[in-house]
């Protein structure tokens, strides 16, 4: 097989009309996250490297590698991702497999949840959840009256998301299952799901994660925690009290980039999981709000582009928007959650601002199918999308 033919090239006029405020906020958020891995990993970098900078370095190299592997996702058709669904879905289980196995699986304060690739750790429930989406965007063309009419059509991808979650919780990885589960309730609710059925189903779904956080000691613990980080500030309510007094000293305008305390070994993955803490800690209420503008546009554009998406009868691509948004948007409220103690601790990065590997890089390649579907939108509408006019005309046939 030609592998080049796959390939659908996308020429620079065509990138410059991708949608101007999704871009622009990418980039933003972006620069944002750079800056602030730059800032809140000086001390740990220094400590463990006797370099200031060892981790913005890498973070710019996976941003490289993020972008290359967008651009190629950026000249790949969405009707090729449709056909490949079912066989991403199929790797990313054999990831989640590869993960527990001794000697592949690296471990990290407890938890098994990512391969040695040598340049960084791939994180097994990063593609997972990415991959869940474009099986499941799939899965709801084909069978969408299946889905609209009775159960039957929720049998099928609710067992293969509760294989998924069953290797997630063996990692363990909760916050993962959280925003995998709720992506695929979402995605079903969208795809035409009765609403009784949805309603009843989200219900049991809660309930199995509440059984499941209580379920283990050190959960219940971070339950506690989350109510009064202050009863116990110097063990298992250090890390949240630690970012409520980061938040304290930021006040209204913060302390100015660079300055903060608490990322000087105070505050525990301060460039990692609590990177928003520092950021509001340096530019104050008024740079929270700014990440959450910025978090808030870039959605509502993804939004938009799905859903002319599936104006043009473009369901797969719309749903693929729909499923990208949730799960940004997702990782974004726990985050920002946990962050100001409104959720309980849970290891979930902030999207493009944290630092990691496999973050950045798989919501980068998610970003860039999304500026691919937009190119695919304005082709369509012009009449010059040799895919769509290719099923449309066996769709004619068909009838």
């Amino acid at each position: 097989m030609n592998v080049m033919a796959l390939f659908d090239r996308v020429s620079l006029s065509e990138f410059g009309r991708v949608d101007a405020l999704f871009l622009g906020s990418v980039v933003c958020i972006i620069c944002i996250g750079i800056v602030m891995v730059s800032s809140a990993s000086i001390s740990i970098s220094d400590g463990m490297y006797g370099h200031p900078f060892f981790f913005m370095g890498r973070q710019i190299l996976y941003l490289v590698l993020g972008t290359t592997m967008g651009c190629i996702l950026l000249s790949l058709p969405t009707s090729q991702l449709q056909k490949w669904g079912i066989l991403m879905m199929g790797l990313s289980l054999i990831l989640l497999i590869l993960v527990l196995v001794p000697g592949i699986g690296k471990s990290v304060n407890g938890s098994r949840r990512w391969i040695n690739l040598v340049v960084f750790n791939l994180q097994a429930s990063e593609v997972a959840k990415v991959c869940m989406v474009v099986y499941l965007s799939g899965y709801l063309v084909r069978r969408a009256d299946r889905v609209r009419e009775g159960w039957g059509g929720f049998i099928l991808p609710l067992s293969l998301c509760g294989i998924f979650l069953l290797f997630l919780l063996l990692e363990p990885d909760f916050g993962a299952s959280v925003v995998l589960l709720g992506t695929v309730m979402v995605l079903l609710f969208l795809g035409g799901a009765p609403l009784y059925q949805f309603v009843l189903l989200m219900g049991v779904a809660l309930g199995v994660l509440v059984v499941v956080a209580i379920s283990a000691s050190y959960r219940l613990k971070r339950l506690m925690n989350f109510i009064d980080p202050w009863a116990d500030p110097f063990d298992q309510g250090y890390q949240l009290s630690q970012a409520l007094i980061a938040y304290g000293r930021g006040e209204w305008f913060g302390l100015g980039l660079g300055n903060s305390v608490q990322k000087l070994s105070y505050l525990p993955e301060a460039h990692t999981d609590f990177v928003f803490s520092i950021w509001v800690e340096e530019t104050g209420m008024f740079g929270g709000l700014v990440v959450i503008g910025l978090f808030g546009l870039m959605l509502s554009r993804v939004f938009k582009i799905g859903r002319k998406a599936m104006d043009l009868s473009r369901p797969f691509a719309a749903y693929v928007c729909f499923g990208f948004a949730i799960l940004i948007l997702a990782q974004v409220i726990i985050n920002i959650g946990v962050n100001t103690g409104f959720l309980p601790t849970k290891g979930l990065t902030l999207p493009l601002i944290s630092y990691g590997g496999s973050s950045l890089i798989i919501t980068l390649c998610s970003l860039f199918v999304v500026a691919r579907i937009d190119i695919e939108n304005q082709r369509t509408e012009l009449g010059l999308d040799p895919y769509f006019r290719k099923a449309s005309g066996m769709q004619e046939s068909r009838a």
